[in-house]
């Protein structure tokens, strides 16, 4: 796969994931997930900045494929305007306008939760694999998403390792929740 091919993969992974993201936050009025959201928004916006730059040089460079890179940047342009919709449902919450009726009666009937989690230096979780610790099984959390060093990790798999330092997004039954939390900031010390 090519670097652009690659940025573009990227791309439409960010993007859904924020979509995934930007629900979340709208259903729990999650306003660190929204922001998360946000941040997303304006990576994506540097990341669609370098698609078109390249895809502009390659033209430059291949005239005979112009074809081919105007759908690319048409592409990109889609991608974008999800990702743009994806900042705009945040957005919602950001501004507090979470609580709408018709929102908090569909929260009211979910048992599902999503957390966001920063791994201290202490805490268990930390050099272990999903794999290994069983989040579903101690707690029903599932891990969807590990930042780390501002990139992401998109659903990870059961020999993904967990750093200190990674911020996990996961998602679960709100009696999990409270024990996934502990598991990260190092206060709960088992599994």
């Amino acid at each position: 796969m090519n670097r652009l091919e690659s940025m573009l993969l990227d791309l439409k992974d960010t993007s859904e994931f924020m979509i995934d993201l930007a629900y979340s936050s709208l259903l729990y009025n999650n306003s660190e997930i929204a922001e998360e959201v946000v941040f997303l928004e304006k990576r994506m916006d540097e990341l669609s900045g370098q698609i078109q730059d390249m895809t502009v040089s390659l033209g430059k460079e291949n005239p005979e494929e112009i074809a081919r890179f105007l759908v690319i940047l048409r592409l990109q342009m889609a991608i974008e305007d999800i990702a743009d919709a994806a900042a705009s449902i945040a957005d919602v919450v950001l501004r507090g306008l979470g609580q709408h009726p018709v929102i908090q009666m569909s929260i009211q009937e979910s048992e599902v939760t999503i957390e966001m989690a920063k791994v201290s230096d202490d805490s268990i979780m930390a050099e272990k694999s999903l794999g290994e610790m069983r989040l579903s099984t101690h707690c029903g959390m599932f891990v969807i998403a590990i930042k780390r060093n501002n990139m992401y990790i998109y659903g990870p798999g059961k020999d993904t390792v967990i750093k200190a330092g990674d911020t996990l997004i996961a998602r679960g039954p709100e009696e999990g929740a409270d024990f996934f939390l502990g598991l990260a900031e190092g206060s709960e010390k088992e599994f």
